[in-house]
């Protein structure tokens, strides 16, 4: 693997731009772009948590219908793996975008396509009245909001962490990595009364759509934050040096000539995607395990109150946000790997007992296992989002990160209902989501062990 981006770089003739604001406005653009980025993933999230909850309780039946429950749910979790299967046209899309024109409004962008999505799948004929046209329609709805994931996480991630004041790094770029959990608990405080209210029938009826609907007021609030906030320093920087004209041929770097990032990062970076890949994938399965997959399988498979488990699931979440920021902090100083190797230490023991509890049926055990399960979730992937981006140089620092994460995203998160659904028909055990999460939390601990710290890496090269 290629050696980390040395801390000199050849530079272009003339001035170097700073890469990084004055002092005075770093202490005040920077909470203000931290925030920013994490309203933006909160309401992307959201639109991702509503499908997967509503998969888990009423798309199946409405858009796949079949005499065979697990048929339904496979379908409708195939849908849900099928916005993964398109991240990585995101990646290539925001990351081109990102690296080249810029981290602003490649975030502007991907926002506007994922409300348009989901409002789309709001207003969606089912089954019943369209037929085969409705589940085509969803389908591709589903590949729109998979293309705008695969542009979000990396550039909310490194506008906070590429404004954020010496020392802060992982601190401000952990803010936007609250989002995924907040996304959850925002769609659960809307999906959970919207339930009370009407009923199972009624969710089940039309009711459903609400959530999806509602997406239309947090995307028009995301979109007036997320361009009142200033471009990233270091893409200025960066940007400003790369059309100077180079004193000598030596002074051109593939990253800053290249007119497709992806294709550099692949040529000069391989083995650096693979492993940060790989140091992600554990979390992601943990995540999406717990916050989609099992809110589907404890009520259908041993019982268990659907309140139950969004409680339990809710609950977690929101002890995981609690420690983010506290998190992160630590990262900065004693560096990312001790904190991340902690993290996937505790998920490798902690996978089998936590979904063992499932078994229980009791709702205090489920939650106060998923509550240590998602704590150990934080431990990991709070300073993932200085640590990736730290692996890249800046001008393929977008693509890098997010070509990292979002293939974690996938392999891990994205088929994990669906290769739990499959596991679940052919062993009727909790147990074996914890063996199949344990297994994927080991290998991302190996990958963060072959992995370099780097919370000294400049990050305006």
């Amino acid at each position: 693997m290629p050696d980390l981006p040395s801390k000199t770089a050849p530079m272009a003739a003339g001035p170097r731009p700073a890469a990084s604001p004055p002092p005075s406005t770093a202490k005040t653009e920077a909470p203000r772009v931290a925030v920013a980025s994490l309203v933006g993933t909160t309401i992307e999230y959201y639109d991702f948590a509503v499908y997967g909850t509503a998969s888990a309780l009423v798309l199946g039946p409405a858009f796949f219908p079949s005499g065979n429950p697990t048929v339904s749910s496979l379908a409708a979790f195939l849908t849900f793996a099928a916005a993964f299967l398109s991240r990585p046209l995101g990646v290539v899309l925001f990351g081109t975008i990102g690296d080249r024109l810029g981290r602003r409004k490649a975030l502007v962008a991907s926002l506007l396509l994922m409300g348009v999505a989901t409002v789309g799948v709001g207003l969606l004929p089912t089954y019943e009245s369209a037929g085969l046209l409705a589940p085509v329609l969803l389908v591709t709805l589903r590949l729109l909001q998979g293309i705008s994931m695969g542009g979000e996480w990396g550039g909310a991630v490194l506008l906070a962490a590429e404004h954020a004041p010496p020392g802060r790094r992982a601190l401000y770029a952990s803010i936007p990595q609250a989002g995924p959990s907040l996304g959850f608990l925002l769609s659960t405080a809307v999906i959970l009364p919207t339930l009370n209210i009407v009923g199972r029938d009624g969710f089940v009826d039309w009711a459903w759509r609400i959530p999806f609907l509602l997406s239309t007021v947090l995307v028009v609030i995301g979109l007036w934050v997320r361009t009142t906030v200033s471009e990233s320093p270091v893409f200025n920087a960066t940007a400003d040096r790369t059309t100077q004209p180079p004193a000598k041929a030596s002074e051109v770097t593939s990253e800053s000539a290249s007119r497709f990032p992806l294709v550099t990062l692949l040529k000069r970076y391989p083995g650096r995607v693979l492993l940060g890949t790989g140091a992600a994938i554990g979390g992601s399965a943990v995540y999406y395990l717990t916050i989609v997959y099992s809110i589907s399988y404890g009520p259908k498979e041993l019982g268990i109150p659907q309140n139950t488990m969004l409680t339990a699931a809710s609950i977690g979440a929101a002890a995981g946000i609690a420690i983010t920021l506290p998190v992160a902090r630590l990262s900065d100083r004693i560096g990312r790997r001790p904190v991340m190797l902690t993290g996937a230490v505790g998920c490798v023991v902690w996978a089998v007992p936590m979904y063992a509890s499932l078994s229980s049926r009791d709702g205090l055990v489920i939650t106060g296992a998923y509550t240590v399960g998602l704590m150990f979730l934080a431990l990991m992937f709070s300073p993932v989002a200085a640590f990736l981006p730290e692996l890249f140089p800046a001008r393929l620092r977008y693509t890098g990160a997010s070509a990292a994460f979002i293939l974690a995203n996938t392999l891990g998160g994205g088929f994990a209902p669906l290769v739990a659904t499959w596991l679940n028909s052919h062993w009727e055990s909790p147990l074996v989501l914890g063996f199949y999460t344990g297994t994927l939390c080991l290998l991302s601990l190996l990958c963060l062990l072959a992995l370099p710290e780097t919370r000294d890496q400049e990050f305006d090269i």
